[in-house]
C-alpha cells in the first residue's frame, strides 16, 4: 500500500518507520530542510510514561492565577482576539474536575507506558543510540502541600502497575548526588523509575535513516497546502511541488493540523502551547543530574543528555508566534542554577522555542476519522516524544487493519463529537 505521511517530526518519522517495516511504500513531506527540526527539535528529553497527566485538573484555574503572579511563571498568557484560543482555553477549563483528570490522565497513561515498551523494543532490534539513559524522573517538592498533593497521581499510577518511590531528602539524594548541595531548598520527591531520558532530535535522525534503508522517501523543503477530498476519502494533498497522492494518508503536522484539517470539515481543538529551552554545557559531571529531574513550582525539567543539561518548560499561550523571550530564558537560567549551580555554563546555552499541539484534554488525537483514508496524530502536547514509538506502532496496525495491542477507546477525534 502507498502511504503518505504529512510531517516529518518524531511522530511522522516513527510512523513512517513502522509502516514500511510492515511493508508499505512510504514517502514523508515536510516543509523542513531535514527531519525534527520544528517542536521534536530541542524538547525537555524525558521520555515519561509515569509523569504522563493533563494539565487540566482539579484546582487548575487558582494555581494558574498564582503562575501568572509568580516572578519566574510557569505560565505566561498573551491576551490576543484569537476565538481558538479562548474556545481552547474554556474547553481546558471542562476538563478541570476530579472525575475528567482521571478518565484523561488514564488514557494518556496507557498509550505513554506502551510507548515506552515500544521504544525498549525498538532499541533492542536496531540498537538506535540518542543519549539514552534509563534512571527515572525525580519530581522534586519545594513545600510539603505540593507534596501532599500527589496523592490523586499515585492512585491512577498505582491503577496502571506504574511504579514509584516517595522519597524524602536523604531518599532522593540516592539517585541525584548533585543535589545535596541544595537540598534543604526540597521537601521531598517523587520517583518514577521506568521513565527515562535521551535527546529527541538525534532519535529522529537517526530513525529517518533506518526508514530510509527501508525505502521510506523523505522529501524536505515542499510546502502543504491543502487536502482534496472526494466523497467519503481524501483524493491527494496539494503542496507546493503539486498535487501528491496515495491509497492512505497520516497526517501529523504537530499545531498546524488543527488549519490543515477545517477545510475539509475536521474540527480539531489543538492549539499551539509555546515552550522554551536552553541548552547547557556540563563543566562539572559530579555536579549535573544524572537523569531528570522536575522542578514542580516552576514546572520546568532539567534532564541529562550526554554531555549537555537540556533545561525545558513554561508554557505560553501567544498563538503562532516563535519570537525568543528573554524573560523566558531568565526563568530556565534560574532553575538550572538554582538546582545545580556548579554543573553547567549557563553562558554558553542555546536558546530555543516551539510550538507543543495541545488538546484541551491532554490526551493526543491519534487513529480515524469520517474520511476512510485518512489518519490522524496530532495533539500530544509536551509528551510527543514520550508517546511517539506506541503511536507509530498503532497507527501502522490500523493502516494494516491489525487490531492495535492497547485499547484505542478515547484517543481518536470521536470523542470530540
Amino acid at each position: 500500500m502507498r502511504v503518505l505521511v504529512l510531517g516529518s517530526g518524531v511522530i511522522g518519522t516513527t510512523i513512517a518507520y513502522y509502516l514500511a517495516r510492515d511493508g508499505h511504500e512510504v514517502e514523508v513531506v515536510d516543509r523542513q530542510p531535514g527531519p525534527g527540526l520544528e517542536t521534536s527539535y530541542a524538547n525537555a528529553g524525558e521520555v515519561s510514561p509515569g509523569y504522563s497527566a493533563p494539565w487540566a485538573g482539579p484546582g487548575v484555574p487558582l494555581k494558574a492565577i498564582q503562575w501568572l503572579l509568580m516572578h519566574h511563571s510557569p505560565l505566561v498568557i498573551k491576551p490576543m482576539l484569537d476565538p481558538a484560543m479562548w474556545r481552547w482555553g474554556l474547553a481546558m477549563l471542562r476538563n478541570c474536575t476530579a472525575a475528567r483528570y482521571q478518565v484523561n490522565k488514564g488514557r494518556m497513561v496507557r498509550l505513554a507506558e506502551y510507548s515506552r515498551d515500544c521504544l525498549k523494543e525498538l532499541r533492542a532490534d536496531i540498537g538506535i543510540e540518542y543519549d539514552h539513559r534509563e534512571q527515572g524522573t525525580l519530581q522534586l517538592f519545594r513545600t510539603q502541600k505540593q507534596l501532599d498533593g500527589t496523592a490523586k497521581d499515585i492512585e491512577i499510577l498505582q491503577q496502571f502497575g506504574v511504579p514509584y518511590q516517595l522519597l524524602d531528602r536523604e531518599g532522593y539524594l540516592q539517585y541525584e548526588p548533585a543535589l545535596a548541595d541544595v537540598k534543604d531548598k526540597f521537601v521531598g520527591a517523587l520517583r518514577l523509575p521506568g521513565d527515562e531520558t535521551g535527546d529527541c532530535f538525534k532519535f529522529t535522525n537517526v530513525l529517518a535513516e533506518k526508514a530510509k534503508a527501508l525505502g521510506v522517501t523523505f522529501r524536505f523543503g515542499i510546502g502543504i497546502d491543502a487536502l482534496e477530498r472526494s466523497g467519503q476519502s481524501i483524493s491527494g494533498v496539494r503542496t507546493s511541488e503539486g498535487l501528491k497522492t496515495a491509497d492512505r494518508y497520516v497526517l501529523a503536522l504537530g499545531s498546524y493540523s488543527t488549519a490543515m484539517l477545517a477545510p475539509v470539515g475536521i474540527r480539531i481543538p489543538v492549539y499551539p502551547v509555546k515552550g522554551f529551552s536552553i541548552t547547557v554545557p556540563i563543566t562539572n559531571a559530579s555536579k549535573s543530574p544524572e537523569s531528570t529531574i522536575m522542578d514542580e513550582t516552576h514546572k520546568v525539567a532539567v534532564t541529562r543528555l550526554g554531555d549537555r543539561i537540556r533545561v525545558g518548560g513554561t508554557a505560553q499561550l501567544s498563538g503562532f508566534d516563535l519570537q525568543l523571550n528573554e524573560g523566558r530564558r531568565k526563568t530556565l537560567e534560574f532553575v538550572v542554577t538554582d538546582l545545580f549551580p556548579n554543573g553547567g555554563d549557563v553562558a554558553k546555552a542555546e536558546f530555543w522555542t516551539g510550538l507543543r499541539p495541545m488538546t484541551p484534554d491532554g490526551t493526543p488525537i491519534v487513529g480515524g476519522c469520517q474520511y476512510d483514508n485518512l489518519l490522524l496524530s496530532t495533539g500530544h502536547g509536551t509528551l510527543g516524544w514520550t508517546m511517539a514509538t506506541g503511536t507509530g506502532r498503532v497507527m501502522a496496525d490500523l493502516v494494516a487493519g491489525r487490531q492495535p495491542e492497547i485499547s484505542m477507546e478515547g484517543l481518536s477525534v470521536d470523542r470530540y463529537r
